[in-house]
């Protein structure tokens, strides 16, 4: 016995009928294992089937399965059924998600465009799946709605907006964006937030990123400096230098890191006294930082560092010891 065959046998040529009776069989995981058969074919002709499967199948594996597989096409009907699936309220949540990850995966700026106009009532789930699909695409238009985002009610909303305007380089939502990353309530937003701003270096967004190496959460504290990092801002040297005494090593090494990379060798007594930090990998990244101020005042505590019970600290230290000979 069979599903759907009179669709499956108008759609499909005599010639492929084995594979259309598979994927119209009773049994789901026949159903499923086709679904891969037919994606692996990579024949738009089978695309139809995939999505027929996709909206009306039973299975939730098979669903999701149809999900998946359409990812590796960018058509409009396929871009359309996954968007339609990822908005269906009533459809499981497993391939709601399936048909994100899928969307995400998009690379055609045009079929990414088509998905802005599923942003129309779409619920909280579907407004951020629908937002990340088009995330790393750079699609100009969709800066408004992702700017409308913003301020929506769902933390996941908006850390998706966040992620557009950031891809962009919007300057006009940088008032916007840092303000979240000041104020927001969700430690996901405030966190993309601050990553966003990584490519301004106006006073409100410097003033935003040495602000939030006090947030609450490590997490946060640690993408600003980072994010201070890919700025190289000389004048965040005495906020990133304070911050190497954070109660989580992880911002502490984040600092040092960062201080190395503005090569001022002003922070060399700083970061040397973390030799000594009961963290390994803290110790083997202080020393790489020393290397790069070239301060040959910092050679006795490196030498010392020759002893480090850790190999990488060891190592580390050579190499700077050498940066600093050179």
């Amino acid at each position: 016995m069979t599903t759907a065959s009179p669709f499956f046998d108008s759609l499909i040529d005599t010639d492929d009928a084995a594979l259309a009776a598979r994927l119209a069989h009773a049994e789901a995981a026949v159903r499923r294992l086709a679904i891969i058969e037919a994606a692996e074919l990579e024949d738009e002709a089978w695309l139809p089937a995939l999505i027929h499967l996709l909206r009306h199948d039973a299975d939730t594996d098979v669903r999701r399965t149809a999900a998946q597989r359409l990812g590796a096409w960018e058509t409009a009907e396929v871009v359309d059924a996954l968007c339609e699936t990822i908005k269906d309220a009533h459809a499981d949540l497993d391939t709601r998600e399936a048909a994100a990850d899928s969307l995400s995966a998009l690379k055609d700026a045009t079929a990414g465009a088509r998905v802005l106009n599923h942003l129309t009532d779409a619920d909280s789930f579907s407004r951020a799946a629908l937002l990340r699909g088009v995330r790393e695409l750079r699609i100009a238009a969709a800066a408004e709605p992702a700017k409308h985002a913003l301020s929506d009610a769902s933390a996941n909303v908006r850390r998706e907006a966040v992620g557009v305007l950031g891809w962009l380089r919007h300057t006009n939502a940088l008032d916007a964006l840092a303000s979240l990353a000041r104020n927001d309530a969700s430690e996901d937003v405030r966190h993309a937030a601050i990553g966003a701003l990584g490519f301004a270096t106006d006073d409100t967004v410097i003033d935003t990123l040495t602000n939030a190496l006090h947030d609450d959460a490590w997490r946060v504290r640690e993408e600003a400096a980072a994010t201070l990092g890919k700025l190289r801002l000389a004048s965040a040297r005495t906020a990133l230098e304070s911050a190497l005494a954070d109660d989580y090593w992880q911002v502490t090494l984040q600092s040092a890191r960062v201080l190395g990379r503005l090569a001022d060798a002003a922070s060399t007594h700083a970061v040397a006294e973390l030799l000594t930090y009961p963290i390994s990998n803290v110790r083997k990244e202080a020393a790489l930082a020393l290397g790069e101020f070239h301060d040959i005042g910092a050679l006795l505590v490196l030498e010392a560092a020759l002893q480090d019970g850790d190999p990488e600290v060891r190592k580390a230290a050579r190499i700077a010891i050498a940066q600093i000979g050179a």
